[in-house]
C-alpha cells in the first residue's frame, strides 16, 4: 500500500475525485491536500511543508493537479516535495515549462516538432510585418498562458489583431501570434500520454462559428485514433517536455499534424467520458511504478 497524496484546490472536482477513487480501489491510502495552504519550510538540512498545522511526512508519492492561476506557487511546493526525496509524477521545472506556452513551442520546434508557425512581439510596432509573415489574417492571438480557451481570439482583420496586441501590451500581458489552421476546421485532436504510452485520444469538435475546440466552450468530443506518426509525435513531444502524464493537442493541417499544445494536468473528465477509458487507473498505476524505480535508484 502508497500512501499517496493528490494536490488539488478542489477535492470535489472530477478529475481529483477519480484518482482518488483510482488509488482507493488499488488499495492505496490517499489524501487530497489544497497546495496553497502548503507552507514551505527551507531550512538548512531540512525541507519541510507544513500543513494545516504538521509537518507532512511518510508520503510514498505526489500526484500534482496545479492550476494556471497558481503554477509558480504550485511548482515550488513540488520543488520542496522533491527536495524531502518524495516521488512526483510531474516534475517542478516540467510543469513550469509546459505551462508557459512560448517555452513550449520553442523546445518543441527546436527539437524537430512541427507546431503552428508562431510570433512573440517585442514591440506592438512590429505586429503588422509579423501578421504579413502569417500569411496575413485571420491570425490566432494567445495569452502566454491560458486554459479551456480563455485568452485565445481569432481576429479576422489587420486593425484588430493589432487592437487586441496593444490592449494586452498596456496591461503587460505578452501574447504570442500563431498562423490560423483553417483546415483545421475548428476540431483538433487531445492524445493522453502516461509513461510512455498513448492510453487514450478524442476528437474535439468546436461549435459552428467557433474556432476554439475547447470542451469547456461546447465543443463536441468523439473517440479518434491517431496515426502512427501522430502517436509518435505525441510521445516525443510528452517526453521532450519531461512529463510521465501529459495532454497533447495536435491540429490536422496540410502540412501534417502540428503540436499545438502541451499539458502538465490535463484534465480527465472530457476524456474518459468520452473514450470509457481509465485513465486516472493507468496514472495511479505508472506512479506505483515510478516509485519503484524511484526507490531503485536511491538504494544505488
Amino acid at each position: 500500500m502508497l500512501n499517496i497524496a493528490i494536490l488539488s484546490r478542489g477535492a470535489g472536482l472530477y478529475s481529483t475525485q477519480s484518482l482518488y477513487r483510482a488509488a482507493r480501489v488499488r488499495g492505496h491510502y490517499v489524501r487530497v491536500i489544497d497546495h496553497k495552504r502548503c507552507n514551505i519550510v527551507i531550512e538548512k538540512g531540512l525541507p519541510q511543508i507544513i500543513y494545516e498545522g504538521e509537518r507532512l511526512v511518510g508520503m510514498d508519492a505526489v500526484i500534482p493537479r496545479i492550476g494556471t492561476s497558481v503554477t509558480d506557487y504550485g511548482a515550488a511546493v513540488i520543488r520542496q516535495f522533491e527536495l524531502m526525496d518524495v516521488y512526483t509524477a510531474t516534475r517542478s521545472e516540467a510543469l513550469i515549462i509546459a505551462r508557459d506556452k512560448l517555452k513550449c513551442l520553442q523546445k518543441l520546434s527546436a527539437s524537430g516538432i512541427s507546431v503552428p508557425k508562431t510570433f512573440i512581439a517585442g514591440t506592438t510596432a512590429d505586429v503588422p510585418e509579423l501578421i504579413d509573415k502569417l500569411s496575413g489574417v485571420p491570425v490566432v492571438i494567445k495569452l502566454l498562458e491560458s486554459t479551456h480557451g480563455i485568452g485565445v481570439i481569432l481576429a479576422h482583420s489587420r486593425g484588430t489583431a493589432i487592437s487586441i496586441v496593444e490592449a494586452f501590451s498596456k496591461f503587460k500581458q505578452p501574447v504570442i501570434l500563431q498562423e490560423y489552421i483553417e483546415e483545421a476546421g475548428g476540431a483538433d485532436v487531445r492524445a493522453l500520454v502516461v509513461g510512455k504510452k498513448v492510453v487514450a485520444s478524442m476528437k474535439r469538435q468546436a461549435e459552428p462559428g467557433e474556432f476554439r475546440s475547447n470542451l469547456h466552450r461546447g465543443a463536441t468530443s468523439t473517440v479518434e485514433t491517431l496515426s502512427k506518426e501522430e502517436n509518435e509525435i505525441v510521445l516525443a513531444s510528452a517526453k521532450l517536455m519531461g512529463l510521465d502524464v501529459a495532454g497533447v493537442d495536435i491540429l490536422r493541417s496540410n502540412k501534417g499534424p502540428l503540436v499545438m499544445e502541451v499539458n502538465a494536468s490535463p484534465g480527465l473528465e472530457g476524456i474518459e467520458t468520452t473514450t470509457g477509458i481509465d485513465i486516472a487507473g493507468a496514472i495511479i498505476e505508472n506512479v506505483s511504478k515510478g516509485i519503484r524505480h524511484f526507490n531503485g535508484r536511491r538504494r544505488r
